[in-house]
């Protein structure tokens, strides 16, 4: 492909002016369609990048990396278990729970939700939920106070804020001279937190870990471990350490586990999504096709002619190979370029076109997020950048292989 004939012919087919201006216009299509193409791809991969990790970081803010349990729910001997966590070099922070589900009321409003137990100066070690707090803080969980914390949706379907009283009721009974009645509590709201996610935002509320073991009847036990390490993608991993450490006594689970479906979901969306789009740049590839066939029908007698002087049929062919991969080339390097740089002012953006347009393509209290996401991917772009160019080069051959089948005799009959 890089014969010196070859290479110098291709390069000039590629830029000098033709007689033919439609062939011209077709080439500066195609070339524009891959760039389009590729500029597109990247943009929206960034964007749905930016959407999983806005949504991995909201989820990360309520669900630890990882969590050791007991196979009976009761887990005694928690200080060792958090000393052993603690001992991995990859392990940030540790900090016991205790967990239930519970219904929760207010005057005439009922709802369920998991009722979490937390040591308020060890939490923050393993969750960020101190940072979307809305009102009140981790702090006003006291022992025996006897105080909750409520997300803002749960709090609002409850019809309560900071200083009412909510009653929560375990699924559990206490045997009473009055015969069995349900274990409830009344507990006083002491703040308010928004994370940004209806599973947690609707359905959790926190209370001292102490107030939760009375309330659960957990005694000293708790009913788990949660830890932070210095990498979520290497959760897994560091979970097999630390059930190997704890020698098979305990299960680890880490944040995969319990969104599994979730996120294999936005993977599986992800890799649909890229190869709708890149049909664009397959589309606009073929141009290259019909700009190549036509430079073929125009340039018979310059093929005859480079035939009858010596030269090769492959050096024939990848004269039309060189011009053909330097418009897929061209195109793509222009949009890996404009891409990279579109996804990276994409708030920018898309900010400019609703203040022209006057419109809203983010609603916040939707959505709950006010901008567009972007997280540009090196391994994204070098995929969409190489799959464009491969396949620019693959739609050289078939008018390469036509332009190698021209016969000198046929082709200068009528010159």
């Amino acid at each position: 492909m890089y014969h010196p004939l070859s290479l110098f012919v291709g390069l000039r087919y590629t830029r000098s002016r033709r007689r033919n201006h439609f062939i011209s216009f077709i080439s500066l299509v195609s070339t524009l369609g891959i760039a389009l193409g590729v500029i597109v791809l990247i943009t929206v991969l960034s964007v749905m990048n930016g959407f999983h990790k806005e949504v991995r970081e909201r989820i990360l803010g309520m669900a630890s990396h990882g969590d050791i349990q007991s196979l009976d729910g009761r887990m005694v001997d928690w200080p060792q278990a958090m000393a052993l966590a603690r001992n991995n070099p990859r392990v940030l922070g540790a900090a016991p729970y205790v967990e239930g589900q519970a219904m929760l009321s207010h005057r005439r409003e009922v709802t369920g939700a998991v009722v979490r137990g937390i040591d308020p100066a060890l939490e923050p070690d393993v969750v960020d939920v101190a940072e979307h707090m809305l009102a009140g803080s981790l702090a006003d969980l006291e022992p025996g106070a006897f105080r909750v914390i409520l997300g803002r949706e749960l709090a609002n379907l409850l019809g309560v804020t900071v200083g009412d009283k909510v009653t929560v009721v375990v699924p559990q009974v206490t045997l009473t001279v009055a015969g069995s009645m349900p274990r409830l509590k009344r507990f006083t709201v002491s703040g308010i937190f928004e994370v940004g996610m209806g599973e947690y935002d609707r359905g959790v509320a926190m209370v001292h870990i102490e107030d939760a073991a009375v309330l659960q009847q957990m005694g000293d036990a708790v009913s788990g471990v949660r830890i932070r390490i210095d990498d979520v993608w290497l959760a897994r991993q560091v979970g097999i350490e630390l059930a190997q450490a704890l020698q098979g006594r305990y299960r680890v689970l880490n944040w995969t586990d319990y969104h599994r479906n979730f996120f294999a979901a936005l993977k599986m969306e992800k890799r649909m999504m890229g190869l709708l789009l890149f049909f664009i740049v397959v589309i606009a590839a073929f141009n290259i096709v019909s700009t190549l066939v036509m430079m073929v029908v125009d340039k018979q007698s310059d093929i005859a002619i480079l035939k009858t002087f010596g030269a090769s049929p492959g050096q024939i062919m990848r004269i039309f190979i060189v011009q053909g991969t330097t418009l897929g080339a061209i195109g793509t390097l222009v949009g890996v370029i404009a891409g990279v740089a579109l996804a990276l002012n994409i708030e920018d953006a898309v900010a400019a076109v609703e203040q022209a347009f006057g419109i809203r393509f983010i609603d916040p209290s939707v959505y709950y997020i006010a901008k567009l996401p972007s997280d540009v991917q090196a391994n994204d772009v070098a995929i969409v950048g190489l799959g464009s160019f491969l396949l620019s080069l693959l739609m050289t051959l078939p008018p390469a292989w036509r332009a190698l089948r021209t016969q000198p005799a046929e082709a200068l009959r009528y010159e």
